[in-house]
């Protein structure tokens, strides 16, 4: 039976052929396409002319394009900056994440499309993710909710993030300032809210802002409300760990019973 995944992370890279490429000179190049031009563009081929390689040499390291992306995406994980749980608070842990992550899918927004396509398993994900789980255990968090509490928060950075980032590129395709698209939007909600006046009062009592500052400022609120509930849910401690407990599968269940019979 066929492995449902496979991943680059199981298998020892392999050295150079001197003079060859290395793996993290193929990396850096994919990276410089994909920021560049996004996912479309990037192919085994575009990337061997980039490095003035045939694609034989690029297989040595990389078996395929599915491994590329597991690659690149580790890249992008390394990038986020985290600091020591061992002497920075959870709450402080949390802050970094959430803003360093809001800031490194921007500048790598081809990424967020890939997030969750594949377990992310390299070291720069690995190391990440400990970190973050230490700030946690050290604060009290136990049981499912050590593991719900960083997902919550990448949750919000994904959700939050992926929407900024297509709004802020149509933005730059139609050439205008952002105060510029939000006065043109105003006339279209005018428009399109006829119906709804209450809507187009509230609209109407925001003044023309920048929209990068009114997005931070959201940004700030919604982490805030994150860092809230998720104190409300420490304070909790053991009884929101009964309550979000999974019950076991339905084959486990059904193991169980065989051992009792």
């Amino acid at each position: 039976m066929e492995k449902p995944f496979t991943s680059v992370w199981t298998r020892e890279s392999r050295p150079a052929k001197s003079p060859g490429l290395s793996r993290d000179q193929i990396v850096r190049a994919a990276m410089e396409i994909l920021d560049a031009e996004g996912v479309d563009a990037l192919s085994m081929r575009r990337l061997g002319a980039k490095l003035g390689s045939g694609a034989t040499s690029i297989y040595w390291h990389i078996a395929h394009k599915d491994e590329l992306m597991e690659l690149v995406m580790d890249e992008v994980y390394g990038k986020v900056p985290l600091p020591d749980p061992e002497v920075t608070g959870w709450e402080d842990m949390v802050s970094i994440l959430a803003y360093g992550l809001r800031t490194t899918l921007s500048e790598h927004p081809w990424v967020i499309p890939l997030i969750g396509t594949r377990p992310s398993l390299g070291p720069r994900a690995m190391d990440l993710s400990y970190r973050m789980q230490k700030a946690f255990e050290r604060a009290g968090f136990a049981g499912p909710m050590l593991d719900y509490t960083l997902s919550v928060v990448l949750a919000f950075v994904l959700g939050w993030t992926g929407p900024e980032i297509a709004w802020r590129a149509t933005r730059e395709r139609s050439g205008l300032t952002g105060e510029e698209m939000d006065a043109a939007m105003r006339e279209t909600v005018h428009r399109a809210a006829r119906d709804y006046p209450e809507v187009v009062k509230r609209y109407d009592e925001h003044p023309v802002q920048d929209p990068e500052i009114v997005q931070a400022l959201a940004f700030d609120f919604g982490l805030t409300c994150i860092l809230d509930g998720l104190r409300t849910r420490l304070a909790a401690g053991q009884d929101d760990n009964r309550r979000f407990t999974a019950p076991p599968s339905t084959a486990e269940n059904d193991e169980s019973a065989k051992n009792m019979m």
